[in-house]
């Protein structure tokens, strides 16, 4: 099991799937959403909207990866930061659905971008903490998960990844 990060762009992983940072509606937007329906084409949000009515905040759903070099695409939905504790539990589960959507589908290496941390909001180390955490602590059950990797947009976001992980959150 190995866990990566990278400062990059998430519609050129070569993992068999990517998480997208989604809305409840599906409805595509801006940021690592809007470049992974802008790469990967219509016959992904032409497939969101034939099997899915939204998603709610805290889940995730899959579809195919249209034109992106991954297979599939999970759309998971993290919350729009409020200070409360709800917000972590919630995207929590944003990172855990993704898993299991990936331990469902037999995909063994997903990238995920920093969920919720652009234009919802959450504090990057604190979102850094609960994704590297929810993280390690799946794959210890999970050993069909060969390969995790956060593909992350800009030098804050990247260290602050690094950092949580070389501080041994994910031993607990």
């Amino acid at each position: 099991m190995a866990i990566e990060f990278v400062k990059g762009d998430i519609t050129k992983q070569d993992t068999e799937a990517i998480a997208n940072a989604a809305n409840s509606r599906l409805a595509g937007g801006g940021g690592v959403d809007g470049a992974i329906h802008h790469a990967g084409g219509a016959e992904i949000m032409r497939e969101l909207k034939e099997k899915y009515r939204g998603c709610s905040t805290g889940s995730a759903v899959i579809t195919g990866g249209g034109k992106l070099k991954a297979k599939y695409v999970i759309h998971a939905v993290g919350p729009v930061y409020s200070g409360r504790a709800s917000d972590a539990q919630l995207l929590t589960s944003a990172y855990r659905k993704s898993l299991e959507l990936c331990t469902e589908n037999n995909i063994c290496s997903v990238a995920f971008p920093s969920i919720s941390t652009g234009a919802y909001g959450y504090p990057v180390r604190e979102a850094a903490l609960i994704a590297v955490k929810t993280v390690g602590d799946y794959v210890k059950t999970h050993p069909e998960i060969k390969l995790v990797r956060f593909v992350l947009f800009d030098d804050e976001t990247f260290q602050a990844y690094k950092e949580v992980y070389s501080r041994g959150v994910m031993v607990s």
